[in-house]
């Protein structure tokens, strides 16, 4: 009996080896199956990494041909807008000295109308209205009659 028992002890350690190496060959497979597909879960997270940097870099590109352009419509409109300026300047400039010689002229007529008699009837040119430089041929002083006496032109 000590035999038996010993025998079968002897062949279940034997059983129990084989489904030990069965055990430790399955471990080692699922822990390749699992290797391998950490790494492919690893590549393909690097390939969206990879493609989100990709499109990130393009965005940036883009944005900066972007940020160029209105930098350069920005640079073109201050220009015009100093160019439109230093124009408006001129123009305000001009229409005071015209107002002053405007002023002049009939302060001068004023002077010959009561010193000497020389017109018929008073000549008085009046300054034109502030809107009627946007339209000039609209001005009140071109459509008034000059009135001069024939003395005027006797010499």
């Amino acid at each position: 009996m000590a035999s038996s028992s010993g025998t079968s002890s002897g062949s279940s350690l034997i059983q129990n080896s084989g489904s030990e190496e069965d055990l430790q060959a399955l471990m080692d497979q699922r822990k390749r199956k699992r290797m391998i597909s950490n790494r492919e879960s690893a590549r393909r997270s690097r390939m969206r990494k990879q493609k989100h940097l990709d499109d990130l870099m393009a965005q940036v590109s883009q944005l900066r041909k972007e940020n160029h352009q209105i930098i350069t419509g920005i640079n073109i409109t201050t220009q015009r807008y100093l160019s439109v300026e230093a124009d408006n300047s001129i123009l305000r400039v001009q229409i005071s000295e015209l107002s002053n010689r405007l002023e002049s002229l009939n302060e001068i007529i004023g002077s010959l109308n009561s010193n000497n008699g020389v017109f018929g009837d008073s000549i008085t040119f009046n300054e034109p209205a502030a809107d009627s430089f946007l339209n000039p041929w609209n001005m009140a002083y071109l459509n008034q009659p000059i009135m001069a006496s024939a003395e005027m032109f006797h010499y």
